[in-house]
């Protein structure tokens, strides 16, 4: 049907966009800042660049010609040790890659992932797409950067931007909390040290998110807009872990570790899907416990 580039085709949520977008016909090409260690399902092709090699984006964009692009690549760690790091890719390397799309002159969409952490400390019910940003943390800032740079480019690319809350599934790195847990849980563990318990997030299937993904991508009607990729609903750290307490039948004590505390933490973040659901009719097809389950199993 169409060829799409990925950016960040190895990370976490690349490997399942590129699965779903091949399942549904497309010719799936990739970006990856080094060598894949292990195969992609769907990936037809793929290229090492980092996002900061000017000259080698101009030169893979084209030769790819894609006719639509999915730009991952990101550090999407908010505790990332290195700020200069964060804002180098997030916000430089996202610039050069739309003035590549440009020079290619080939794509028909151009989907951003950016993130719901650019809305801030949010406690009044669900956030739609209209509330202002108000980041407080240097990722949600260059992510809201990266926002302000594609408009640059709305003359002239057909840009799109998805701001998914929390998400998680097999495969998620364990630096993130859901994943963490599970992965002690897995081991045996009877002592779990983590940060701030009584934060609430609202978490999203993996498998969900790159479906709605490729809806916006393959639907004129998205370009030009912002959307929510969320589930409609907030729970908090500890709800979460009496779920996965009653799932894998494991009971440990959870200490709070200080250290694991942020900065700035955002306390909750709990989006609203009314305008994805307007525009791809989709429900959530997983739901958290479904999610917790399947991690569990690995």
């Amino acid at each position: 049907m169409s060829k799409i580039l990925i950016t960040g085709v190895d990370g976490f949520t690349g490997r399942y966009l590129a699965k779903t977008l091949a399942e549904l016909g497309h010719e799936v090409v990739g970006i990856s800042r080094s060598a894949i260690s292990t195969p992609i399902e769907g990936l037809v092709s793929s290229y090492i660049c980092d996002l900061n090699d000017v000259q080698g984006l101009n030169e893979i964009l084209l030769n790819v010609q894609p006719d639509k692009v999915a730009h991952l690549a990101a550090i999407a760690f908010v505790s990332h040790g290195v700020v200069e790091d964060i804002y180098r890719t997030n916000v430089l390397g996202s610039r050069n890659l739309l003035e590549a799309v440009v020079a290619a002159g080939s794509a028909d969409a151009i989907l951003l992932a950016s993130s719901a952490n650019v809305y801030g400390n949010r406690i009044n019910g669900a956030i739609d797409e209209t509330v202002a940003p108000d980041p407080i943390n240097d990722y949600a800032v260059s992510k809201l950067a990266m926002e302000f740079v594609a408009r640059l480019y709305r003359e002239r690319l057909p840009i799109i931007i998805a701001r998914p809350f929390n998400y998680t599934g097999v495969g998620q790195a364990i630096n993130f909390v859901i994943p963490k847990i599970i992965d002690q849980v897995r081991r045996g563990a009877t002592r779990i040290e983590l940060g701030n318990l009584d934060v609430a997030r609202d978490f999203s299937d993996v498998r969900d998110v790159v479906i709605a993904y490729a809806a916006m991508l393959n639907d004129p009607a998205a370009i030009g807009q912002v959307f929510n990729i969320c589930s409609g609903k907030a729970q908090t750290l500890r709800e979460i872990i009496a779920m996965i307490k009653e799932l894998s039948r494991h009971d440990f004590d959870v200490a709070v570790n200080p250290a694991f505390v942020r900065t700035n933490e955002v306390k909750q973040l709990w989006g609203s899907r009314s305008k994805l659901e307007n525009l791809t009719g989709q429900q959530p097809t997983h739901h958290l416990k479904d999610t917790l389950a399947w991690m569990l199993k690995g």
